[in-house]
């Protein structure tokens, strides 16, 4: 909890730093097929006249690639052993610090890759846009079963999660809720989740 902490101040420093830098005025991208455009073409292909979106693809095969590492190499099955016992898992004579800084650098990638998705979807993005994912991500993994404590998880429960912040983004809108109260079930369902994930916690230390 005080690495989520510390990243939400980060992520308040480096976002307002940004504002300053960019004196609060938004950036624009190329257009399709305009030099620089060549982001945007990744999650697309043109056939013929017809345009196909490949983002769905590029999600299905990135999980796959990703369950493959978290359950059959050793960065994945360290890093949940860090998480479960760090202090179990250098006495195992496990570089710890070594896997710990590549599941950051792996985190750092998927967020270059994501906010390159999003650029190439809006023609324009302002200062601090983006701001709150960060928390949507967490929440939307902790539903989909990721202890906040570390340890547990899955990579297909964590797609779910997301599927289902995703699903509360865009649903509650259809049936005329206001931003304020979208924001609020949102958040009320993280609690839930996280206070669920609590009990199972406190559950488990009763049980051991």
């Amino acid at each position: 909890m005080f690495a989520l902490f510390a990243q939400e101040i980060s992520g308040h420093y480096t976002r307002g730093l940004g504002s300053i830098c960019s004196k609060s005025f938004g950036i624009s991208w190329p257009t399709g097929g305009s030099e620089g455009s060549w982001f945007r073409n990744i999650f697309k292909i043109t056939v013929g006249d017809t345009k196909y979106p490949l983002g769905f693809l590029w999600v299905v095969l990135l999980v796959l690639l990703m369950a493959f590492v978290l359950n059959h190499t050793k960065i994945g099955r360290y890093t949940i052993a860090i998480g479960s016992n760090k202090e179990a898992t250098i006495l195992s004579g496990i570089n710890v610090k070594f896997y710990h800084i590549m599941a950051y650098v792996i985190s750092g990638f998927f967020a270059g890759l994501a906010s390159i998705a999003y650029s190439a979807v809006f023609s324009t993005v302002q200062p601090g846009t983006g701001a709150g994912f960060e928390l949507e991500a967490i929440g939307g993994a902790i539903i989909g079963g990721v202890s906040a404590s570390g340890g547990v998880g899955s990579i297909g429960g964590s797609l779910l999660g997301v599927f289902v912040i995703c699903l509360l983004k865009t649903g509650l809108p259809y049936i005329g809720l206001q931003a304020n109260w979208q924001q609020i079930i949102t958040g009320m369902v993280l609690i839930g989740a996280v206070m669920v994930d609590i009990l199972k916690k406190k559950k488990a230390e009763a049980a051991a």
